[in-house]
């Protein structure tokens, strides 16, 4: 079986890169690795999402499948007086997130290993960020909302982008039976960012 980013722990052989990306007019240096999702640059999609999320300073902020950081230590630099938890189950992606952070000079941040959201499900956050795991396929990508809603606020929203092929319309119907409302931000070369508020 081939292995996927959302292996808990891949063996892949290490091939460690360091890039640097301009998003929300900050340069961050990230390395990457072999293994995990977008190694070579961050995904279109996660730019995207990055672009259009709204925080506000104090916010408790999930990152659910961070892989090596980039959109979660984007919402960090938004948030300088709140916190985001950044998790994923890819062991790899866990420790790039965490040597991301120091070489960023970014604290305000917990990063953490989990499967979904297990190990955060007695929190609360006023907003979860996802780019999903399309991959994991559709019963992963919905229980990943579900649990999004579980541990937000009430009044708290979840961001995630997906792309229209990838499944978009279905994602948009399962987040309008489980949220209050559901609003299509933008949409950007075929990646929609969509906000379902508790």
């Amino acid at each position: 079986m081939s292995e996927h980013y959302y292996s808990q722990n891949p063996r892949v052989r290490h091939d460690l890169h360091i890039i640097e990306e301009m998003l929300r007019g900050k340069r961050l240096s990230f390395e990457t690795d072999a293994g995990v999702f977008s190694k070579k640059g961050v995904d279109y999609g996660s730019k995207v999402l990055i672009d259009a999320m709204e925080l506000s300073p104090d916010a408790e902020v999930l990152d659910v499948g961070c892989g090596y950081g980039p959109i979660g230590l984007s919402a960090a630099l938004m948030v300088p007086d709140g916190r985001v938890t950044m998790i994923d189950i890819n062991e790899r992606a866990v420790e790039l997130a965490k040597r991301n952070a120091e070489r960023n000079r970014i604290r305000n941040v917990r990063i953490v290993k989990s499967d979904l959201l297990a190990e955060v499900k007695d929190d609360e956050f006023d907003v979860v960020l996802t780019n999903p795991p399309i991959r994991a396929g559709k019963e992963t990508v919905h229980r990943i909302f579900e649990q999004a809603h579980d541990v937000l606020k009430p009044g708290g929203a979840l961001w995630i982008v997906i792309q229209k092929k990838q499944g978009a319309p279905s994602a948009f119907a399962k987040l309008e039976s489980i949220f209050r409302e559901t609003v299509e931000v933008t949409k950007d070369k075929g990646y929609r960012i969509i906000k379902a508020i508790k």
